[in-house]
């Protein structure tokens, strides 16, 4: 069933009322990809009423009226990406479409949702039941934390938006949890997972600078960040504290990885997957068509590249689901009167760490003096596609199936480690689960960036090309790799993706188009190098690309095509 959206459909179900309503970001779709929907599902099988309200006008009480007032709490979501990494682009543009909007037109989503939402709540509902901050928007944004579209350091988003409590990370268990202590009257300040404010330091907590300390000195935001950082392992993770004004930001420790059993129940939710009528008569939302026939395998990556946010907000630890529950998920599938045969992705954030784990991580917690991939592979990871070559022989012969794409991003250095079934995979995937191009991500090619990233180097990259290219050939296809790319990254300069333009050409023989301009979103270590002008591992000073124009420009020498014109007075204009 859907969520309700309206009182006629609350009743309709039975209910006299409702326990939590969660307002989002995004429109309405019910599927295990969005958010909102995941958390009411599980919510409604825990035996919580929930209802949904989606893009409200923040302009009246039209829409935020529509359900009532819940007798548990209100949960806010800016929606699946940071409303302002939705709203505007690297170049700080607006965005004229967004593919969470029924319609695809971007007049829906507020810049900084979460806290516009909190305070539309508070405008209509005075000393109404908790606010609750959650979604990717809430949780990179949990302590002080650099925001690129206002240049500056600002507060946790629990203080800036008036809220009551913050859940972080993906939420699953804690949600539920503090649902059932809010509606019984129980503490719920020992929950893992939340954030909330007191008025004093919570005792046995890790202090960190205050927010007065970290805006008034870059090196004492860089050294609370890096604490931060490491205490986001579930395991080994400390209970944090942060003076905001007079009172302080406590944060609990992080939230205990899903055991298989729990991550199948999980996706084991029934799901629409589809617009909610309420909202499709404005039209169909891009998003849909992705993520409708697509499966998630695990959760978690710990590639851990310094750009990416996912190991803050997922978390560094795959926790990967049963073949039997991917197998019941897709014959869900099969059997959707708008299936066409075609499943659009298998995969996670990283497609091939499905079923890699390390046992010393799982049973102690990640390394804080190393990582798992770079700058080497950890010897201790035991890398091996078997399962996953396993996974896709069973889908793809499931009676219904025509293809089943991997769409998801590999990691070429971690296929490239496994010496017993490396090949044997990308062999499968280039077979049976592409079609025409493979995506990769390699975002630079130059040593020194690549570092700043904390990326593999560009010849393995190389070696991955002749591998995919023998593979290619083997089976008779005409299929190519397709290259995803950063400039203006910290560390980047001008002649770096010149640098890089002419090994793209020499090495890999293409013309790239798929290159985006570094977006410093928060809580990552990119966004640090951004803020601040150094490297948060080395000290060392690095170049900082901070002027629009010049970013476009780095972006301009990757993407032209033919020669540059020479504008009056012998200056060259980029042909874009």
């Amino acid at each position: 069933m859907f969520l309700p959206t309206t009182r006629e459909e609350v009743k309709k179900l039975g209910w006299d009322g409702l326990d939590v309503i969660l307002v989002s970001g995004d429109t309405y779709i019910d599927s295990p990809f969005i958010g909102v929907a995941m958390v009411g599902k599980l919510l409604v099988r825990a035996g919580f009423r929930v209802g949904i309200i989606a893009q409200p006008d923040t302009s009246s009480d039209r829409d935020i009226r529509r359900l009532g007032e819940p007798e548990v709490f209100w949960g806010i979501s800016g929606g699946c990406v940071d409303s302002m990494v939705a709203n505007y682009t690297a170049s700080k543009k607006k965005r004229k479409t967004d593919d969470f909007t029924p319609g695809n037109k971007n007049v829906l989503r507020p810049d900084r949702a979460v806290i516009a939402y909190a305070n539309l709540i508070r405008r209509f509902f005075k000393d109404t039941k908790p606010l609750v901050l959650g979604g990717i928007e809430a949780s990179l944004r949990r302590i002080a934390h650099y925001d690129f579209w206002s240049d500056r350091i600002r507060r946790s988003i629990l203080f800036d938006a008036k809220a009551d409590i913050l859940v972080y990370g993906m939420a699953d268990n804690t949600v539920v949890e503090l649902a059932d202590a809010l509606k019984r009257g129980y503490a719920y300040t020992g929950l893992r997972g939340i954030c909330y404010i007191a008025r004093e330091k919570k005792r046995a907590c890790t202090e960190l600078p205050s927010f007065e300390a970290v805006t008034e000195d870059a090196e004492v935001f860089s050294d609370m960040f890096t604490t931060f950082y490491q205490n986001n392992d579930p395991l080994t993770g400390q209970c944090l504290c942060q003076r905001q004004d007079t009172r302080y930001l406590i944060q609990n420790q992080p939230p205990l990885p899903l055991t298989e059993e729990e991550i199948d129940a999980v996706y084991s939710l029934d799901f629409e997957r589809d617009l909610h009528p309420y909202y499709r008569k404005e039209g169909n939302a891009r998003a849909l068509e992705t993520i409708r026939f697509s499966v998630t395998t695990h959760r978690g990556c710990y590639g851990e590249c310094n750009f990416c946010a996912i190991a803050v907000h997922q978390g560094r630890t795959i926790q990967s689901r049963s073949r039997m529950s991917i197998v019941h998920e897709i014959e869900r599938l099969i059997a959707h009167p708008d299936f066409k045969g075609y499943i659009h992705d298998v995969g996670g954030p990283t497609a091939n760490m499905y079923g890699v784990e390390c046992e010393k991580k799982i049973q102690y917690g990640a390394c804080n003096d190393k990582r798992c991939l770079f700058p080497e592979i950890c010897p201790m990871l035991p890398v091996n596609h078997a399962k996953q070559i396993e996974l896709l022989r069973e889908l793809r012969n499931l009676p219904g199936i025509k293809k089943i794409f991997v769409a998801s991003g590999v990691r070429y250095d971690l296929l490239l480690a496994d010496s017993r079934s490396g090949g044997r995979y990308l062999d499968e995937v280039v077979a049976h689960h592409v079609s025409g191009q493979m995506k990769t991500a390699p975002e630079h090619t130059e040593p020194h960036v690549l570092s700043r990233m904390g990326k593999p180097d560009a010849e393995a990259l190389v070696a991955f090309k002749k591998m995919f290219d023998r593979a290619t050939k083997k089976v008779g296809k005409k299929q190519f790799l397709t290259y995803y790319l950063i400039a203006a990254h910290p560390g980047c300069t001008e002649n770096d993706m010149k640098e890089m333009k002419q090994f793209i050409s020499r090495k890999l023989r293409t013309n790239p188009e798929q290159v985006q301009i570094f977006t410093p979103t928060p809580s990552t270590y990119s966004s640090l190098m951004y803020y601040t002008g150094r490297d948060p591992f080395t000290g060392e000073r690095i170049f900082v690309e901070k002027d629009l124009r010049k970013k476009e420009r780095q972006k301009a020498i990757i993407v032209e095509k033919g020669s540059r014109k020479k504008e009056k007075g012998g200056r060259e204009k980029v042909r874009r």
